[in-house]
């Protein structure tokens, strides 16, 4: 199969996405156009860095070399976002995506796929796990709509695997595959009513991290504290929030109050007393309200 041939395995396929939605009420074709036409742009940009007489840099690049650079793009997008920090959500993005249309190049130069390949790939796939959308699927809310989502996707993999946790991915960051298994294990019913229950295992567990710090046995301490992270993201499982981004904002939100002490006691910080420090950082935290 030569790059920018892969076979269209849906009714959807020899339709136009855009028109699609378009037709189906849509209200945004001059955004739309914009985009498109941005998007050439900057596919333009990033063919001419790959030419024979292009960057070198860009042309020494491989899908290895530049999946390190995804993964630090998607996190300092992920930073930003806690931030809540419109511009530069935006130009992480823009990084984000660059970094996707560069490998497909790449790969689409070695023969292997093709920038067309990925987009039709994915446009495919959201078609088919959206039959609310773009088939006869009743969904009104978003709990029934992801309940479609999983129920195409489960069709899709019938037989595949013999866990429901076995194609969680094994390399990614210890708190996106905890939030991952906890809810694979919860589509199976391997889970509380409520969030209740979630709390109530965060209690628990904290209480046996805290038996195990005054045992001084690190082994059970870091058992124990591995427990209360895990426990942790199945509380924000349940209230609807990512903990990656609870922690960014959690960090971000450390690093100006103590900025604030630091610029209240510049070179004498190490000789300031923990309860001044903390006067300063309960002033910072009152102007932040």
């Amino acid at each position: 199969m030569r790059p920018g041939d892969l076979p269209m395995t849906t009714p959807w396929t020899s339709r136009d996405h855009a028109a699609m939605a378009q037709e189906l009420g849509a209200q945004r074709s001059a955004a739309e156009t914009t985009a498109a036409a941005r998007l050439i742009e900057l596919l333009g940009v990033i063919y001419r860095l790959r030419d024979d007489d292009g960057c070198p840099w860009d042309r020494k690049q491989t899908l290895a070399s530049m999946s390190k650079n995804l993964v630090e793009e998607v996190f300092e997008t992920t930073e930003a976002i806690a931030e809540r920090d419109d511009a530069h959500t935006c130009e992480e993005l823009g990084d984000v995506l660059m970094n996707v249309v560069l490998m497909a190049r790449i790969a689409e130069q070695e023969g292997r796929f093709a920038l067309a390949d990925v987009a039709a790939g994915i446009a495919e796939k959201l078609v088919r796990r959206h039959p609310h959308v773009f088939g006869d699927v009743s969904a009104d809310d978003a709990d029934a709509a992801l309940a479609t989502w999983n129920d195409s996707k489960a069709k899709e993999r019938a037989g595949q695997k013999a866990s429901a946790l076995g194609d969680v991915p094994s390399d990614l960051p210890a708190l996106a595959t905890a939030v991952k298994i906890g809810k694979r294990a919860a589509d199976t019913g391997f889970d509380w009513p409520d969030i209740s229950g979630a709390l109530d295992k965060l209690d628990e567990e904290a209480s046996e991290l805290r038996e195990a710090c005054a045992t001084n046995n690190a082994d059970r301490i870091e058992d124990e504290l591995g427990d209360v992270l895990f426990a942790a993201t199945n509380v924000a499982r349940f209230a609807g929030l990512d903990p990656e981004l609870a922690l960014r904002r959690t960090l971000a939100k450390f690093r100006r109050r103590f900025a604030a002490i630091e610029a209240e006691f510049g070179d004498e910080l190490q000789r300031t007393s923990l309860d001044d420090m903390e006067r300063v950082w309960r002033e910072a935290a009152t102007r932040e309200g």
